[in-house]
Formats: C-alpha cells, sequence, structure tokens
C-alpha cells in the first residue's frame, strides 16, 4: 500500500491509475469536498492536514511503502512534512508535479516570487483588483489594498462557510465576493473580468490542469494586468511530471 497525498485535478486520476495497476493506494486531502470526488471515484480516501508525526504513524499503521505527493504546487508545509515523515519512516517519498507553464514576454504580465509582492505590486498598478489566489493568504492583501481609495478588491475563492467568514473578518464586502467552484472556462474567467472591470487580475502558477493559462490568456488579452506568482522553489528528489513516471517507479520499487 501506498500513502498518497491530493492537492490537484489530476492527482484523482493518478490515484486511479495507481489503483487499477494493483497497487493498494490510500489517498488523504485536507477538505470534505475533495474526499468527496476522490470517494466518487472509488478511491479509499482520508480527510484532514497531517503533521510530520501523524503521517509517519499512519504509513507504519498501514504498511505504506511510499509516499506519492500529488498536493498543490504552493503547499509547501505538506511537501516538508511529507518528505520528512518518508524519511523517518524510512520509505521512498516521490513527488507528482505537472509541468510548468511557460509565458512568452508580455507588458501586462508581472511575475513575483510572493505573495507579498504580488500584494504590493498589485498595490503600485491599482485599479480593480481580482485575487485568484484563494482564502488561505487573503490577509497579505487585505493588509495592503483595503483603504486605498484607488483599489477595488475583488477575491474569488471556493464557497464555503469558513471563506465567508473570513472574508468579513478582513473587511472584504459582500459585492466584491465571488463564491465559485471551478475550473472556469475562457468565456466564464471574460464575463467575471468585464462584469467586475477587473484591471488587474492576481494568480498562481499551478500548472495547465489548473486552467491558469486559460486565466491568464483572457486577462492579457482583454488589456488586464496580470501579477504572476511564481511556484516555490524545492529539492524533491524524485520528481516526475508525467503520470508514466510516478507508476513505473512505484512498480519498480515494488517489486524489490
Amino acid at each position: 500500500m501506498i500513502l498518497m497525498l491530493c492537492g490537484t485535478s489530476d492527482a484523482r486520476e493518478l490515484a486511479q491509475q495507481i489503483q487499477q495497476q494493483g497497487i493498494d493506494v490510500l489517498t488523504s486531502v485536507v477538505t470534505d469536498s475533495a474526499a468527496h470526488s476522490l470517494s466518487e471515484a472509488g478511491l479509499p480516501v482520508r480527510t484532514g492536514r497531517l503533521t510530520i508525526e501523524a503521517m509517519v504513524q499512519l504509513v507504519r499503521e498501514k504498511g505504506s511503502r511510499a509516499i506519492v505527493d500529488a498536493s498543490h504546487p504552493f503547499a509547501e508545509e505538506a511537501h516538508a512534512n511529507a518528505m520528512e515523515a518518508a524519511r523517518q519512516a524510512g520509505i521512498p517519498y516521490i513527488r507528482y508535479e505537472r509541468t510548468g507553464l511557460a509565458y512568452d514576454d508580455h507588458p501586462l504580465l508581472h511575475v513575483v516570487p510572493s505573495y507579498d509582492e504580488a500584494a504590493l505590486k498589485a498595490k503600485e498598478l491599482k485599479g480593480s483588483v481580482m485575487l485568484t489566489t484563494g482564502s488561505k493568504t487573503l490577509q497579505i492583501f487585505t493588509k495592503h489594498l483595503l483603504g486605498d481609495p484607488d483599489i477595488r478588491l475583488v477575491a474569488r475563492m471556493l464557497p464555503r462557510l469558513d471563506n465567508m467568514e473570513k472574508c468579513g473578518e478582513l473587511g472584504v464586502e459582500q459585492r466584491n465576493i465571488i463564491a465559485m467552484q471551478g475550473p472556469f472556462s475562457r468565456e466564464m474567467n471574460e464575463a467575471l473580468y468585464k462584469h467586475y472591470a477587473t484591471t488587474v487580475m492576481v494568480t498562481k502558477e499551478s500548472g495547465k490542469t489548473g486552467a491558469v493559462d486559460e486565466k491568464i490568456q483572457s486577462a492579457l488579452e482583454l488589456g488586464i494586468q496580470v501579477v504572476l506568482i511564481s511556484r516555490p522553489e524545492a529539492e524533491f528528489g524524485t520528481v516526475f511530471d508525467e503520470f508514466e513516471g510516478v507508476l513505473s517507479e512505484l512498480k519498480r520499487l515494488l517489486m524489490k
């Protein structure tokens, strides 16, 4: 059996392919909605964040022979915990991360290395700023952008009660909250940009499956400034950007 951390839309498909190879897999996600999606696909799933200690205990209890980390590219704590848990448990760590996107130089595209720098860039550009970075780092943007008379801050995030409560606590007005579940079509992105008269869109580089390319391309074509947060740099060791690489490595490890 292997433990697989899932956090992207293509992680479910990879987990299914692993299962189809006759390998027992226990998927792990943070939210109930993600757990429901995996359960519907016939995959065993556990829900909730895992500390290093809890992950070590879990893999030992289940007899896991490897940890496959298919969590979100920006889930830095999850990556670090999984690598350390694998080390402590004495089992291999395998990272799956979809290929990053390459963008040509564009005068409206601003690539920054962190959320703080993204917020400062948006503050410099001003106008109607649409955040598509989720709720986890919302306070970074509200700290820098709310209260500026030349900025309208619009936050797009999952329609969850805790997200709405966080928006209220941080001072984001209801009229500036977009509570919707993606992925979003190009047409939907364009409609939202136009509805909120967006002049700046902030996003993070997650990879093609997450539809970030459509989001950026449609914004640029509408003349919208795009602030793109680049992926955190990490030394993963064994990492693959295609399913076949993960499957081949698991077969090799489990045949030992």
